[in-house]
């Protein structure tokens, strides 16, 4: 399976621009394995995630399969080593989709999680939401912490023991159909937001775009109306890492679900 969408690094971050001399490694398995991979080399592999499905394994899950198991038995089986290290640096919400990178090293597992502990890497977002917000784009800075009522849930609220600040900056991508264009409720409207979290906490995304009355369509948990989706419309559309052991800048894009464009919410292009 040869990589998707990738793109060399030209974005900066953090101020430091990434390097001109990028280098890739496309995947030629032919194992065909459950998930899309973006890239692969001996340090690293960026692999598109799908909708429903765990980052990790999880302790109030027994027995579901998760994209580390996943991955883990892909690389046992193209490497004929049972003891290939897979190590993970950072997570996607079971209903959210789009880009994640894992390490293959012990060394390269230290280096990425520095980086994303630092704040080095750059995350760009897409997201439908229902509603629009009041401006066409601006910075989110909330204090976010559990949900006494549903434990399982993030809130924003005021500055208290427990809470950590979170920082996404946002823009409209677009304008999506109102229901009356579809014969139905003329409300809500939806619009397409590209969402660039500078923090990496919990549900950030999710429990913001929901604090301000436009709750990401099809996240029930969030208070979403649409509920007859494949999941929920967040999809981690690319990530930009310095490379574990080049240090070189490269930049991933994976496309939206199908889904997306199924749902009838997009009335503009998503594939540019």
């Amino acid at each position: 399976m040869t990589a998707s969408i990738l793109q060399s690094g030209r974005a900066a971050a953090r101020g430091v621009a990434p390097d001109d001399s990028t280098h890739f490694f496309h995947s030629t398995n032919v194992m065909n394995p459950p998930f899309s991979i973006l890239y692969e080399d001996p340090h690293c592999v960026v692999v598109s995630k799908p909708n429903g499905v765990l980052t990790q394994f999880a302790d109030n899950r027994p027995g579901e399969i998760s994209l580390e198991d996943q991955i883990r038995s892909y690389l046992h089986k193209s490497t004929n080593d049972e003891q290939a290290y897979l190590g993970t640096v950072h997570r996607l919400d079971k209903p959210v989709s789009g880009v994640i990178v894992w390490a293959k090293t012990p060394r390269a597992a230290r280096r990425l999680a520095k980086d994303f502990e630092g704040r080095r890497v750059v995350k760009t977002y897409w997201a439908i939401v229902e509603g629009s917000p009041n401006e066409p784009s601006g910075e989110w800075i909330d204090w976010l912490g559990p949900d006494p009522a549903v434990p399982s849930r993030m809130i924003v609220g005021d500055e208290r023991p427990g809470a950590k600040r979170a920082v996404t900056r946002f823009e409209i991508g677009g304008r999506s159909r109102s229901e009356d264009e579809r014969g139905c409720d003329p409300n809500p409207a939806y619009t397409l937001l590209f969402l660039h979290p500078e923090t990496g906490r919990s549900h950030q995304l999710r429990a913001q775009t929901s604090a301000r009355g436009i709750p990401i369509v099809g996240d029930i948990h969030y208070g979403s109306t649409a509920d007859n989706l494949m999941g929920i419309a967040l999809h981690a559309r690319s990530l930009t890492i310095r490379h574990p052991q080049t240090y070189e800048w490269m930049t991933f894009q994976a496309d939206v679900p199908a889904w997306w464009r199924e749902s009838g919410y997009l009335v503009r292009s998503i594939d540019s």
